[in-house]
């Protein structure tokens, strides 16, 4: 378990976080949906940035985690503010931000925020615009309904016996930064790396995101036995070759650090 400090968002409350003081660039770890900062990836790049003594920033979203907040009233909104002012209080000089899942997209947020920061980009399964693409748009007209009317639904959970409660206005707001309908203005390097036995957010995503971003330094890989989790140890060795790969070339760009 990482030593946890807290850091005070006014009228929000207090965001956990942990962060390791070392080399630039520094990366940060962008949880997923109802996950946090203890996860099995963010052990993994805790355990890397220690070995290579790179700055690293790992914390918990609002109603994540440890952080305060209601997990159901909070929103995509609200988790890139988090992210934006973490960076901002927490990170010196230029940053990789790895997004896993829902941090795929709130990377692409915040890297459309700060480009002066974000010095690359790597997603894990990222699924931007999910609220639309994967929980919206497949339920049929009597469902989208009975959704707006009671305010939440209710979804097959993978990962648990109880289902996982989606409220109406996560979708309402998701609204408000989809990702994959036009040109991302993002020109730093971009990995993108996903299973093709994801059940979650399908691999076609990867592809779809990968069209979009300006930058002509993107790759994607895909592992044709990962699931979303993406977190065996073959697939864990791959993320770490991968953010070699980018100090390097950061570190080679960027003369200053």
């Amino acid at each position: 378990m990482p030593n946890v400090s807290k850091h005070n968002i006014d009228q929000v409350g207090a965001i956990a976080y942990s962060r390791d003081h070392g080399n630039q660039p520094g990366v940060v770890f962008l949880c997923g949906h109802g996950s946090d900062m203890n996860g099995s990836k963010a052990a993994c790049l805790h355990a890397w940035a220690q070995r290579r003594g790179q700055s690293f920033l790992r914390f918990d979203y609002s109603g994540h985690g440890q952080s305060d907040g209601d997990f159901l009233q909070t929103n995509i909104s609200d988790w890139t503010r988090d992210t934006i002012d973490m960076i901002d209080a927490h990170t010196d000089g230029p940053q990789i931000l790895v997004g896993s899942s829902l941090g795929g997209w709130i990377m692409l947020n915040a890297a459309l925020a700060r480009p002066a920061r974000v010095a690359a980009l790597v997603g894990i399964a990222a699924a931007p615009d999910f609220t639309e693409d994967l929980i919206w748009t497949p339920l049929d007209d009597a469902a989208k309904a009975d959704f707006k009317s009671s305010g939440q639904i209710a979804m097959e959970n993978p990962y648990a016996d109880s289902p996982v409660i989606y409220p109406y206005h996560l979708i309402e707001d998701g609204r408000q930064h989809l990702r994959l309908r036009a040109p991302l203005p993002i020109n730093v390097p971009v990995r993108l790396l996903h299973g093709m036995k994801d059940a979650e957010v399908p691999w076609q995503t990867a592809t779809r995101l990968a069209e979009q971003l300006q930058s002509e330094d993107v790759a994607v890989m895909f592992d044709k036995t990962a699931t979303h989790r993406f977190s065996e140890p073959r697939q864990l060795a791959q993320l770490e070759r991968v953010l070699d790969e980018l100090v390097t070339l950061i570190a080679k760009t960027s003369p200053a650090i």
